[in-house]
């Protein structure tokens, strides 16, 4: 081999590393739950959820019960 292949084995070598490391930083900032435990915000967001949904249920059936009341 000679030394321009030996360098260039070498620098993709020492960009893959570097790479990883870059990657590996950069996901640490990211908090991951903890295997076993339940996210106390996931529940308070399915609430949430279904809160607005009955809502909305609530807001259609009220319209389709003004059309029905104008028009008699």
């Amino acid at each position: 081999m000679s030394n321009f292949e030996v360098g260039l084995i070498i620098a993709l070598v020492i960009g893959v590393i570097v790479s990883n490391l870059a990657v590996l930083k950069y996901s640490a900032r990211f908090k991951l739950p903890q295997f076993g435990q339940q996210d106390p915000n996931k529940k308070a967001k399915e609430m949430h959820e279904a809160n607005k949904e009955k809502a909305q249920q609530q807001s259609s059936s009220e319209k389709e019960s003004d059309k029905t009341d104008s028009s008699e």
